[in-house]
């Protein structure tokens, strides 16, 4: 028998797709197109289904941000974990309430996941120690101390939540490296003079850096429009030549929009005007100079009819319900925390869809997937009129080895001895009186 030639392979990129024939069924996994920003509207709508209590939300937010760059610089870690860390610590926040985890504990795991996101390698006993040493000056202790035991498993704990809370997407921005380039970009090294403001320009945007992980500006806007409100609103508090930012007010011209780069201007000052002291940069300004930037900016969204927060939609934001939980769990207490081990106090919040997740960084080829998938779990129904032919059955007796039999005394005749609500013992068939009954009726 003489051998089969060999058949050429069939190229990779166009036997899953265009060969519909080699389709066996569909692939395993949960198609899903990854989004690294949010909207404000989605994350207050997030924050209402969680349960948040408006009240103390800001200020957790603020302290776990100042408790991860605290023990950052203790650990003399870079700004890029800083930054990796902050991000995963709003996400975790936005769909976690307060009173089911404390704040501490979920920014010293952000940390550790950080650590090993951005490969500064670092235990989770020597981030608690250094949390420990910073909170408790007087009482130092090293990494290798017993103390550690315990909080080191909820740390773990909590590392799997935050893992899961982000969906192993690891993407985040740096601004802090697109900042010093577009600065240095500005200000020239050639004149000691303006070499000297961009030093006192670059001071002041860096820490407004730092401090705009602060708000949720983040998760919201992408480099390049951190960057751009960062400088714009730098060289309004600082008095900067206009001539210098001229060039950067053309948002279209660096991947941005004019309405994203206000609304994060505008983040900004809310944080500056109503948590000074929490900022680097809030207690080096004047309140009179931040609140007169203000005003312009919002003169200049209203004159140039921006809305306040981009992509807001009043008829798309339904009034939720108030979902907070029944039961808070203790914000201090370290019992009540559910990253413990075998602690079933607060049931832990899945995904909203279970089962593995397969990011698709390609829309198009996305779409053709889920078109090929979709076949396999459309239900098709088809309504078909069938004429069935039927036998009516014959009628049985109900006792077929009985006689028929006459009885005196009573001007009728009794055929079916199966009714016995007119019978008594006494004059029933002999075969009957086990069926007899008193009284009349079934």
């Amino acid at each position: 028998m003489a051998p089969q030639p060999a058949q050429p392979p069939i190229p990779a990129a166009t036997s899953a797709v265009a060969d519909d024939s080699n389709l066996v069924g569909p692939p395993s996994g949960l198609l899903a197109i990854p989004s690294q920003y949010s909207s404000e509207q989605r994350l207050r709508q997030s924050m209402k289904h969680a349960g948040h209590d408006e009240a103390r939300e800001d200020g957790y937010r603020l302290k776990g941000i100042q408790l991860i760059d605290s023990v950052r610089q203790s650990l003399q870690l870079p700004v890029k974990t800083f930054d990796t860390a902050a991000i995963y610590y709003h996400k975790f926040r936005v769909r976690f309430p307060s009173n089911e985890y404390n704040y501490e504990d979920v920014a010293l795991a952000a940390l550790f996941v950080a650590c090993k996101a951005e490969d500064t390698i670092k235990k989770s006993k020597e981030i608690l120690c250094a949390a420990h040493n910073l909170r408790q000056p007087h009482d130092h202790k090293t990494p290798d101390d017993k103390i550690f035991e315990v909080p080191c498993r909820f740390t773990v704990g909590l590392e799997r939540h935050i893992l899961e809370t982000i969906g192993f997407d690891f993407r985040v921005q740096y601004p802090q490296k697109l900042l010093v380039k577009m600065i240095r970009r500005m200000f020239p090294r050639e004149d000691v003079r303006i070499r000297e403001e961009g030093r006192k320009f670059l001071r002041i945007a860096y820490n407004m850096s730092i401090d705009i992980y602060k708000t949720f500006a983040p998760i919201k806007q992408a480099s390049f429009t951190l960057v751009l409100a960062i400088i714009e609103l730098t060289s309004l508090l600082l008095d900067t030549d206009p001539e210098k930012t001229k060039d950067l007010k053309k948002a279209a011209a660096w991947h941005s929009e004019r309405s994203c780069v206000l609304e994060t201007m505008l983040d900004l000052l809310d944080l500056y005007t109503q948590f000074p002291k929490s900022t680097k940069v809030g207690t080096r300004l004047a309140l009179d100079k931040v609140m007169d930037v203000k005003i312009s900016i919002n003169s200049l969204v209203a004159k140039e009819k921006h809305q306040r927060y981009h992509g807001w939609c009043d008829r798309c934001a339904p009034e939720l319900l108030d979902t907070r939980s029944l039961t808070p769990a203790s914000t201090t207490s370290p019992a009540t925390n559910s990253s413990l081990h075998g602690s079933s106090l607060v049931k832990r919040k899945r995904a909203p869809s279970e089962g593995t997740q397969r990011f698709v960084f390609d829309a198009a080829e996305a779409r053709k997937e889920k078109e090929i998938v979709g076949r396999y779990f459309d239900d098709e129904y088809e309504e078909e009129e069938v004429e069935v032919d039927e036998p009516i059955r014959e009628p049985e007796p109900r006792h077929p080895g009985r006689i028929n039999h006459s009885y005196r005394g009573h001007g009728h005749n009794h055929a079916d001895y199966g009714w016995s609500g007119h019978r008594s013992s006494r004059h029933g068939h002999p075969s009957d009186r086990h069926r007899s009954r008193r009284g009349h009726g079934y």
